[in-house]
């Protein structure tokens, strides 16, 4: 495989032209419509419509990413976006814009490529960080958001249009020649991959997630420019202007998320990111004045950018297996996520002349993915303790407070020939070896009630029968007002270090 480096700056800079290709109608948006009559709902349509395909094609792009490798897969996407980019710019009707916006939506799918293919090259310490370089990539939405308004006043937004025709053909051909031949490919079919993470909760809850954090960077990058002209009644490169701020910003964080996810841990991460948008949501439903809604506007860069980040530190590292189907499924949902708001925006306004209601369903949305994000975070920490368990080579045996068993680890089955369905639902009783008197217990319980624990050595017995020794902790498990809601014990077999002292 060729040098990490140059793939990092290649794979980045392909992103960057996708991006800049995708946007490209919303960002032309105020010009098309002073040659191309449409309503207000049907510029919105048109608006979003490069979404859906830039969305729904990440999934199949993610897979053949993984299958064929980043270099054959970004060649083929820019040869095609040729056709929509040219046929954008001889466009004179609402269906013209249709057709080639839905096919300009392959600028925005091919973020899957990169996110599938980068962690190959670097150890998974660094997967958060990469993918966020990855994705500074996305500022190509606001070189065209800021750029496109400025060239079309020049040269007419038709002309504008087909300067992004040399852009993708210089891009192609550097793929065609810097691009890996050698890259390590996946060969599942993609039915199998698919069969091995659909029921997998974490897959869906990652995707919630990026449908929050990377839907809200897609929509507000869409609707910014032409929502800032008619709101607020700015000039289009004002607008255009400020939606490349915003761009810029939550591209910029993007990495420092990940950064940060690679350093501490993501889901307490995701905890800020997802109070920040419901804080910001809240702020814009007010329907301020340009100053607090750009404080809004800008609070919500700041989070989702963050978020973006460390939600793509989240997904190599739980489906390394199964990185080009997971990272498309994911990185669609998010695209979607850009899909539905600008419609909803437009819905609201005309039913209730105003944005409100739209802005706190966003608000909305974060909370319920802050309460996920606690629960996965909870449970995460459940898990590795149970894998701690799993693994330690002592026996553990873990019972209520009325000393019935509850669960064991392997290496308990290991000393004493028992497993788990066996004793559960047992008393300690049941290794017991009889050689010792009622004394010893109560002595045994006595320590555990006054010292909080008790140690020594005890005589159980196998399976099989044969009596062992062992060398024997048991402590109890308090809630947090004091109460025993469990005991744990934890032993050695000694049996054969006593055997060789006596020797």
């Amino acid at each position: 495989m060729k040098k990490p480096g140059l793939q990092l700056i290649l794979q980045t800079s392909n992103l960057f032209i996708g991006f800049m290709v995708w946007v490209l109608i919303s960002s032309l948006m105020p010009y098309i419509t002073m040659d191309i009559s449409l309503t207000s709902g049907q510029a919105s349509i048109i608006t979003a419509i490069p979404v859906i395909l830039g969305s729904l094609l990440r999934i199949p792009i993610g897979f053949y990413a993984d299958r064929f490798g980043a270099r054959i897969i970004f060649l083929i996407s820019f040869l095609i976006l040729l056709f929509p980019v040219f046929f954008l710019s001889i466009a004179d009707s609402f269906t013209d814009l249709v057709i080639g916006g839905l096919l300009l939506g392959i600028g925005g799918a091919v973020f899957s490529i990169g996110v599938t293919s980068l962690p190959k090259y670097y150890p998974k310490e660094k997967h958060g960080f990469i993918n966020g370089v990855y994705g500074i990539g996305n500022v190509g939405t606001a070189i065209t958001s800021f750029g496109a308004p400025v060239l079309a006043g020049a040269i007419g937004w038709q002309g504008t249009i087909r300067s992004f025709l040399i852009i993708l053909l210089v891009f192609a051909a550097l793929v065609f020649i810097f691009g890996d031949r050698s890259e390590e490919k996946v060969k599942k079919s993609m039915a199998e991959q698919i069969k091995g993470v659909y029921k997998n909760t974490t897959l869906w809850f990652l995707s919630l997630f990026y449908f929050i954090t990377f839907g809200a960077f897609v929509a507000f990058t869409m609707f910014l420019p032409s929502f800032l002209v008619d709101n607020f009644s700015l000039e289009p490169v004002d607008a255009g202007i400020r939606t490349a701020i915003f761009i810029v910003i939550a591209t910029a964080l993007r990495p420092i998320g990940g950064l940060l996810a690679d350093k501490f841990n993501a889901f307490i991460i995701l905890m800020f990111v997802f109070i920040g948008v419901a804080f910001s949501g809240i702020l814009l439903s007010f329907s301020p004045g340009i100053e607090w809604y750009t404080v809004g506007a800008l609070a919500v860069a700041v989070t989702v950018g963050i978020g973006n980040g460390t939600v793509f530190k989240l997904v190599p590292l739980y489906f390394s297996k199964q990185a080009g189907i997971v990272n498309g499924i994911v990185s669609a949902m998010g695209g979607l996520g850009g899909f539905f708001p600008p419609l909803l925006l437009t819905g609201v306004a005309n039913l209730t002349g105003h944005h409100a209601i739209a802005f706190m369903l966003m608000s909305e949305f974060a909370i319920v993915s802050f309460i996920i994000v606690i629960f996965m975070y909870y449970q995460d920490r459940v898990s590795i303790e149970g894998k701690i368990i799993e693994g330690v080579a002592e026996g553990m045996m873990i019972t209520n407070k009325n000393k019935v068993i509850q669960h064991v680890n392997p290496a308990f089955t290991r000393i004493t020939g028992y497993h788990q369905e066996e004793v559960v639902g047992k008393t300690p009783k049941v290794i017991s070896s009889g050689k010792h008197d009622k004394a010893f217990y109560k002595d045994m319980w006595e320590s555990i009630n006054n010292k909080g624990f008790w140690q020594g050595e005890i005589q159980n017995q196998r399976k099989n029968g044969e009596v062992y020794k062992e060398l024997l902790t048991i402590s109890p498990v308090k809630n947090n007002v004091g109460e025993i809601i469990q005991y744990v014990g934890v032993f050695n077999d000694i049996s054969n270090m006593k055997q060789s002292s006596i020797s």
